[in-house]
């Protein structure tokens, strides 16, 4: 990369503050954010937010479990994240006769802290810029191929030498399309045990329903405490660790927000695509989104139906209905909030903008013709892409033996007690039957198994075919596994090759791997190197402008400030919710609206202890802060960096924010912490909990 385009980059996330509102900041780079900060009520340093040298606000944010954020609220290693992040810990504890989804959990010593095997937390350590370093001999004129593997050679070189002789690990990941790179430490720790959890009444209080919508009533946390070995150093699970010492832990207000008070959300979004081609939203809106909607509408509804027939079917789909449901009404909120901003006419008209100013520098010319074209021919890849992810994969039972085919034979047991504790055949048969006939439906022929299709034919269509496959599968039943299993290893392998769901699972992996995957693969590869131009190109043309890096996972700053919106003409949301609103949604015979009696005897009574204001309990607020997956439990920090929330959604209308952010429509929705510490108390009887806390 030559070095004027580098200085460039430099300069532009640099520049100072425009539309600073908006945008994921790096926190190594914060300092060029603070004097932007400092004006909306920011009141600490750069380096209370991120230093190497000292404890900053950095060390108290941990990725938790590779996918949501979590933090340190004591000095004995108590860690505060989502109810939904720690859902699975508390799943897996969980059965008929303890029954903490409905129940809660709450332990209250030490000793009866449950621990999650698998489960971690990474600290951040410290990040770096080597774009120097991994772009070391990368030429522009290098063959792409050539380009990445110096890259890749480049970049392990330069994690492996930050983390030789010590306990971390290391990532070197890209940004703006592989313009920059930045180097990130970390430390992990293994042994993080499950302290407390609310009735999913509570921390899933609106269910499916209320998901991504405002007015907002969850209270969305859980708590579990990180443990270590005697000298702080990450240890796997002992009964001899001892609670964890963080370098940094969050102090807590009791002050809470007003409207318009300064918020800033410190955590690990996952993935935006803020700079994307029209041609991406094109197919996001008219084609992608529209058929993974309607197939996991299919899904929900068969889960549904079964799973209000008992109890038992209701606890072991539960962490798989919110899970299919997440992703299914964000979609339609991203639908519905790209079409409100008219962001397809918007990008089209940058690239208007971009082809005519390319017109005059030689290098850009011709070069969103060329993406344009790419695009075209990787859609029929991307929609059968869709197609075996959304509806294919979406049967459990080949899934699962096309796994333990693969796995070594001291791993089966384990694996298929995982698998069928929560695993239900009837609704795998009727969601089996819903998906290979919309696959057939609605995929080319091109992208069809010939073995599948034959089979289906023969046997007089699809619903024949899954009859089949479950009445002769030995995969659908704990006791047909065990008996295929138990004799020799041979024996065992040539039973699971020849049955059934290893037959479809081959076909339809088969149609993946040589038809869709591989060209999906090289067609997206070629258009990312096209954008890593086109991103330089944007940078050239608007060098004015202030460019943040897309979320990639890693750890991020986004500020803003709490405020309500209108999502409609004639209607305003105010940014806080109460108790009241719980009560007034509170209805047993709905489930997903169906508080525990406790909260209803709280309420009568007014018993609210220290956690009143107004004489009411504050639950929930919005503030303008960019977040997206990832940021599932990250703390929103007051002005002082002082927790006051723990984030947990986005509104419907911001779910667009992936591509396109607008704070005036934008709004992240966080559980008061005032709510959070009510329920420890009140609802828990775990009060000796906070005694650990820095409770201002």
């Amino acid at each position: 990369m030559k070095k004027s385009f580098i200085a460039l980059l430099a300069a532009l996330m640099l520049a100072p503050a425009l539309r600073a509102d908006r945008g994921m900041w790096l926190p190594a780079l914060i300092g060029t954010r603070i004097k932007d900060m400092r004006s909306k009520g920011f009141r600490l340093s750069a380096e209370d937010i991120y230093s190497v040298n000292k404890a900053s606000l950095k060390d108290a944010v941990v990725l938790f479990n590779g996918g949501c954020t979590g933090e340190l609220v004591s000095g004995e290693g108590l860690l505060l994240t989502n109810h939904h992040c720690g859902y699975g810990a508390i799943q897996s504890h969980s059965s008929v006769r303890h029954d903490y989804l409905t129940d809660g959990f709450w332990a209250m010593n030490r000793s009866e802290e449950l621990p999650n095997p698998g489960l971690y937390v990474s600290f951040l350590v410290r990040m770096e810029d080597v774009t120097a370093q991994v772009l070391d001999g990368v030429r522009d004129d290098l063959p792409e191929a050539r380009r990445d593997s110096l890259i890749r050679f480049n970049a392990a070189r330069v994690a492996d030498a930050a983390v030789r002789g010590t306990d971390c690990r290391a990532d070197v990941e890209p940004f703006f399309y592989g313009n920059q790179y930045f180097l990130f430490v970390y430390r992990n720790y293994t042994d993080v045990r499950l302290v407390a959890a609310p009735p999913s009444s509570i921390g899933k209080f609106g269910g499916d329903t209320d998901n991504w919508m405002w007015p907002r009533h969850t209270g969305d946390f859980s708590l579990f405490r990180i443990y270590a070995g005697p000298d702080n150093a990450p240890a796997d699970y002992s009964k001899d660790n001892v609670p964890f010492r963080p370098r940094r832990s969050l102090a807590i207000s009791m002050r809470g927000l007003r409207e318009g008070d300064f918020t800033f959300i410190y955590g690990f979004p996952g993935q935006t695509q803020q700079y994307v081609l029209s041609d991406a939203v094109d197919y996001l809106l008219n084609r992608g989104n529209p058929h993974k909607i309607a197939l996991r509408t299919m899904r929900l509804d068969i889960m549904s139906e079964e799973q209000a027939k008992d109890a038992d079917t209701r606890i072991r789909y539960a962490s798989k209905h919110a899970s299919v449901a997440n992703a299914w009404k964000k979609w339609q909120g991203e639908s519905r909030g790209l079409e409100r901003l008219g962001t397809l006419g918007k990008k089209r008209e940058q690239e208007s903008r971009f082809d005519r100013w390319a017109a005059s520098h030689p290098q850009y010319t011709g070069l969103l013709g060329w993406m344009k074209a790419l695009y075209a021919e990787l859609e029929p890849y991307a929609f059968a892409r869709d197609y075996y992810n959304e509806a294919y994969r979406a049967v459990e039972l080949s899934r699962f033996a096309s796994a333990v085919r693969r796995m070594p034979v001291s791993k089966r047991a384990a694996a298929a007690r995982a698998f069928y504790k929560d695993y239900s055949p009837s609704i795998d048969r009727r969601i089996a039957e819903r998906m290979l006939g919309q696959y057939l439906e609605n995929v080319p022929q091109e992208f069809r198994p010939e073995a599948f299709v034959r089979t289906v034919d023969s046997l007089g269509g699809v619903r024949e075919f899954v009859d089949d496959l479950f009445g002769n599968s030995l995969f659908t039943a704990p006791e047909r596994f065990e008996r295929m299993t138990a004799g020799d290893s041979a024996t065992a392998q040539a039973a699971i090759e020849a049955d059934p769901a290893v037959r479809l699972a081959d076909a339809f992996d088969a149609v993946y791997r040589d038809r869709i995957f591989g060209r999906y693969r090289d067609l997206s590869a070629s258009i990312a190197s096209l954008y890593r131009t086109y991103m330089r190109g944007l940078m050239e043309m608007e060098p004015d402008a202030v460019f943040y890096p897309d979320a990639n996972l890693t750890l991020r700053v986004s500020y803003g400030r709490m405020e309500g919106y209108k999502p409609l003409d004639g209607v305003y949301y105010t940014p806080q919710t109460t108790l009241e609103g719980i009560m007034e949604k509170d209805d047993p015979t709905v489930y997903d609206y169906n508080i525990p009696q406790r909260l209803r005897d709280l309420y009568a009574s007014k018993d609210y202890g220290r956690w009143a204001v107004d004489g009411t309990v504050p639950v929930a607020f919005l503030a303008t802060n960019h977040t997206t997956g990832g940021n599932s439990g990250s703390p929103v920090l007051n002005g002082r960096g002082e927790l006051v929330g723990l984030n947990f959604d986005r509104t419907w209308e911001s779910t667009m924010s992936d591509i396109e952010f607008d704070p005036s429509k934008c709004r992240n929705i966080a559980v008061d912490i005032r709510y959070v510490l009510f329920l420890i108390d009140k609802v828990g009887g775990a009060g000796y909990l906070l005694d650990e806390m820095d409770i201002r």
